[in-house]
């Protein structure tokens, strides 16, 4: 099963908004990387600040009076204590160790390079007054490389990873600190989230008018070419745009107006043949009527009447595939009436029912030719017609019924190819020259819409013709 959306606009659509999404959840992950990177070096660069000026501080106090400050001076995030015993190093190797070596550094360089420190990764477990300190999980001393630490569950009355740095004192005490992450490097940004979504949102709609304005040529060339095949007149596109788009408009117009010329050349000779044949015709018809045989007069005079009928139904074929007849509002119900009325005159039975609403924007001889052919094939091979019309807002539909012996399944759609007839019934002997319905289905799709035999159940055959609003 083929998940992919099948027009062009869908999948590019579908392409840029994957991409932009990609890049933009690809740049937030980079962005808090490095937020967390920069927030945590930033907390561990003031950390060892804090925990020199306590030390500058310490040193200048008596021991008497250094156990009461450090009491004042132990608070979350950073806990002092002069009560710890000495930290040993540990083998340095991973990641915390180098972490630890750094934190040492920063220790020394704002300390100064005489003083004995140790500093190490202690997992705080959280406890009254922000918790109390546990072992250091390693220790290290100062050293080669170090990251700060990335979105610690720190922060007061947090568990997750804290500094634990021993510094000795001027006199040779060890103040033990344990420094916390602080809890500012764990908020979510939501002000970066929020600019990220808005940059996202402004992305998307320029994207969406950018494909739509560049699929549009090429949905306007496709109705163009669906519409080229019911109506080779139509007007020729615009030649604008961009390069790519008016050269193919420009391509367009031309096989347009060269098809044109083609159809417009061919019928013209063969309307032109079909036409000087009436004149042999005439002769003919005159020769005949000098016969004295009256047998043999009458068939000469049949047969020139066939022929007659032929070269007129060709003609009339020929008009309706270059009809240069322009588009008008037609009465529909006159235009039926006129019908009903004609073929009253001749003997034929035609009733109507429903009404159009409203004109039908047409081409009214070829319509009147349509449906004259229609009623006509109804009257010859059921003796009646029956006229049904049903509007709408979105189309008109005329059936013609008829009570006749009605058409095989298998020559439904073939009764629509030119000179095309049936054996039985429906053959020369009644008249017929197989152009009536091809003539009707050049009307009918010439205006848009379409024309379908069926056989009725109770009996003959039905022409629905469906004309678009």
């Amino acid at each position: 099963m083929n998940l992919l959306p099948r027009s062009l606009f869908a999948r590019l659509t579908l392409v840029l908004l994957g991409g932009l999404l990609t890049a933009q959840l690809l740049s937030f992950a980079i962005h808090m990387h490095d937020r967390g990177e920069l927030l945590a070096q930033a907390g561990g660069m003031q950390s060892a600040q804090r925990i020199a000026d306590i030390v500058r501080l310490l040193d200048t106090l008596p021991a008497s009076e250094r156990q009461r400050i450090v009491k004042v001076l132990a608070a979350p995030p950073l806990m002092v204590s002069l009560a710890q015993s000495p930290l040993k190093p540990a083998d340095a190797g991973d990641e915390d160790a180098a972490r630890a070596q750094i934190f040492a550094s920063l220790l020394r360089r704002y300390l100064g390079g005489d003083r004995d420190i140790v500093v190490g990764m202690a997992a705080a477990v959280p406890g009254k007054g922000g918790g109390a300190m546990r072992g250091p999980k390693w220790m290290a001393q100062e050293g080669e490389a170090w990251s700060p630490p990335m979105m610690r569950h720190g922060g007061s009355g947090g568990g997750g990873l804290s500094f634990v740095a021993q510094v000795a004192l001027m006199d040779g005490t060890l103040v033990t600190f344990d420094a916390r992450t602080p809890q500012a490097t764990e908020h979510w940004p939501l002000r970066l989230a929020g600019s990220i979504a808005v940059l996202l949102v402004a992305v998307v709609l320029v994207s969406l008018f950018a494909v739509r304005w560049v699929t549009r040529p090429l949905r306007t060339l496709a109705g163009a070419a669906e519409e080229l095949g019911r109506n080779i007149h139509r007007p020729p596109l615009a030649e604008t745009g961009p390069l790519e788009v008016a050269q193919a408009a420009r391509a367009f117009n031309t096989m347009q107006s060269r098809l044109a010329a083609y159809l417009r050349e061919r019928t013209q000779v063969l309307a032109a043949m079909s036409h000087d044949l009436k004149t042999p015709i005439t002769r003919l018809r005159l020769r005949a009527e000098l016969l004295e045989d009256p047998r043999l007069r009458d068939k000469f005079d049949h047969d020139l009447q066939e022929m007659e009928s032929m070269v007129s139904s060709a003609l009339d074929f020929l008009r309706g595939m270059d009809n240069g007849e322009p588009l008008q509002p037609v009465d529909i119900n006159a235009l039926l009436e006129s019908l009903r009325t004609d073929l009253a005159e001749t003997g034929g039975v035609v009733a109507i029912e429903g009404l159009a609403a409203a004109p039908f924007n047409g081409r009214p001889q070829a319509l009147k030719s349509a449906f004259t052919n229609l009623l006509e094939n109804a009257i010859k091979y059921g003796e009646a017609a029956r006229v049904v019309v049903e509007d709408g807002p979105e189309r008109l539909q005329i059936r013609v019924l008829d009570e006749g012996p009605g058409l095989p399944a298998d020559q439904l759609e073939k009764v629509f190819e030119p000179f095309y007839r049936v054996e039985g019934s429906r053959n020369r002997e009644t008249g017929g020259t197989g152009l009536g319905l091809a003539i009707a289905k050049n009307v009918v799709e010439l205006h848009g819409g379409r024309i379908l035999l069926c056989n009725r159940a109770e009996g003959g055959l039905e022409a629905e013709v469906v004309l678009p609003r």
